[in-house]
């Protein structure tokens, strides 16, 4: 590592030393470099085997947060520290020296096998330190951004809800809001105006702020503002028609059945053209565009690029992306030894269509230009495992295996019967690419991508030699490692009023107080520490016993 000013060149002295030590006691380990804290770089900080490798972990912040909980933070249901984890203290636990540096990755240098990085001090403070970080294994994991869509005066207005400090923020503006709608000299449109919160997106995190917002002000803030409690009004404004599209449609509507009753205003259909100081403009098909006056924004609608992933795309020829591409292994495309998971990568799934040659030539052993049965049989493990849209297409048709599959498409009487050419293999297999899905930018599929990969490292030399993936359709021999695959577990939406949503696997669909109590042992049983767990559910009892806390701090 080699460093561009005085902090750096300590560090790089560290550095040689380190490998001096190294090299003097045996063959250097390869140097893995973790860009990120979040839940796919912690995920795979915690379950990799750090005495295998040289860890260098680099973030902007020195703390994995709990993301999940953030909305519970913005009214005091729980406190910002309860939810957050030192990463020194995870590192603390590992076997091995992790190196970790409170800095930010702003470029990264494929061709040269280094990142360049930057620690700056306070914000606005004009004094940076910038150094370099050779890596053998780069792991992305540095999230996304709020999506401003370039909307005219979000990025200034409007609060974000994607990290610990606008939580924080928000909590600090609720306040403000309040103490200044109580201000004597103010009329009743002012504050009103003061007590407008508008909240811009209906997916799951706009929706829970909305709820948590809703249960704040009615069960601690009327108490304690009761001559402007009546004034408040809560607003969600979402583009589309529903709320909560990506849950059944159960479950959206029980949601905005429950805020209509809690008197939400929930605008449906509503798309956001600018944002002021004062106001925010909006436009839908019935109304025409039209401004009104706010006191608090925030903008929840999805997420954004990062300018160094941005640069970097653009470096590898993946420019036209929105994120980084990789491949079912979450190796970058077009690089070697670049790995990238979370938020800020999607993987592109290998298309059967695209294969059918080859997986029909690995198939015909017996170069007859015919499968059969048996050897259709005998490479459908691997097909499956590398196609997992083949398994989808099956299960929507609710047919068992491929050969129903085939039967159906060729009209046979009888599966034993089965033999097909090339172009009949093709036919059949035509819609299977239909099933090819995009993973959702949660937690779940982060720190499911990052304990695979720590996976995949922790047997990396074993699988070199014994190789446990499927078959290469193209080319010779088996993939190193079995692709990634996502289980989905479920997901919730709080709803307010102890009531929550969830929708768990096996289209299982439960609404109400149990699934509240549900929500509070899963997200208390998914803290990353005892510690984080014992603060997160002595919060919850505090709420329960003393209401939340409203101090403007």
């Amino acid at each position: 590592m080699a460093g561009a000013s005085g902090g750096g060149l300590v560090a790089y002295a560290d550095a040689r030393s380190d490998l001096d030590l190294a090299s003097s006691h045996g063959p250097t380990k390869k140097k893995v470099v973790i860009l990120g804290t979040g839940w796919a770089g912690t995920s795979f900080l915690r379950n990799l085997d750090s005495s295998l490798y040289d860890v260098q972990v680099i973030s902007p912040r020195n703390y994995f947060a709990f993301t999940p909980l953030l909305p519970s933070v913005t009214c005091g249901t729980v406190e910002a520290r309860s939810i957050v984890e030192p990463i020194r203290n995870i590192m603390r636990k590992k076997k091995g020296e992790i190196k970790f540096w409170e800095a930010e990755c702003f470029k990264i240098d494929p061709a040269n096998k280094r990142v360049h990085c930057r620690y700056t001090t306070a914000p606005n403070s004009g004094w940076t330190d910038e150094f370099l970080v050779n890596y053998d294994y780069l792991v992305i994991a540095i999230g996304a951004r709020a999506n401003t869509f370039n909307i005219p005066g979000v990025e200034e207005n409007c609060h974000f809800l994607k990290e610990v400090e606008d939580a924080q923020k928000i909590r600090r503006s609720v306040m403000d809001c309040f103490e200044r709608a109580s201000l004597p000299n103010l009329d009743e449109d002012e504050r009103k105006k003061n007590l407008h919160f508008v909240i811009v997106g209906g997916g799951p995190t706009g929706v829970e702020f909305a709820a948590e917002l809703h249960d704040f002000v009615s069960e601690d803030l009327s108490k304690l503002y009761p001559s402007v409690y009546g004034l408040v009004k809560i607003e969600v404004i979402e583009a589309g028609e529903h709320i909560l599209t990506m849950f059944d449609k159960r479950i959206s509507r029980f949601a905005e059945e429950k805020f209509q009753r809690d008197g939400i205003d929930l605008k449906t259909g509503f798309r956001v053209v600018k944002v002021s100081e004062k106001d925010i403009t909006m436009t839908s098909k019935s109304t025409g565009e039209f401004s009104e006056p706010y006191g608090m924004a925030v903008w929840s609608t999805g997420i954004g690029t990062r300018p160094v992933i941005v640069d970097f795309m653009k470096q590898i020829g993946q420019g036209n992306r929105r994120v980084l591409a990789t491949d079912e292994w979450l190796r970058v495309c077009g690089c070697d030894g670049i790995y990238a998971v979370g938020d800020c990568a999607s993987i592109s799934q290998r298309k059967v269509v695209e294969d059918i040659a080859e997986i029909f030539r690995i198939a015909d052993k017996d170069n007859s230009g015919t499968l059969t049965v048996k050897e259709i049989q005998d490479v459908l493990e691997d097909f499956c495992m590398r196609y997992p849209q083949l398994e989808l297409y099956l299960k929507s048709k609710r047919m068992s295996s491929i050969l129903e599959l085939l039967k159906d498409s060729k009209g046979d009487a009888m599966k034993e019967a089965i033999e097909v050419d090339i172009e009949e293999f093709r036919k059949a297999l035509t819609d299977v690419d239909s099933q090819v899905k995009t993973l959702p930018a949660t937690a779940q599929v982060a720190a499911q991508q990052g304990s695979y990969l720590a996976r995949c490292f922790n047997k990396m030399k074993d699988t070199e030699e014994h190789p446990e993936g499927p078959l290469r359709f193209r080319g010779s021999g088996r993939h190193q490692f079995r692709p990634f695959r996502y289980k989905h577990f479920g997901q919730f939406a709080p709803l307010g009023g102890e009531q929550a949503a969830a929708q768990l696997p096996g289209d299982w669909i439960s609404i109400g107080h149990s699934s509240q109590w549900l929500w509070y042992s899963v997200y208390a049983s998914k803290q990353v520490s005892w510690r984080t767990r014992l603060l997160v559910i002595s919060d919850w009892t505090k709420r329960f016993v003393f209401g939340r806390d409203s101090s403007c701090m």
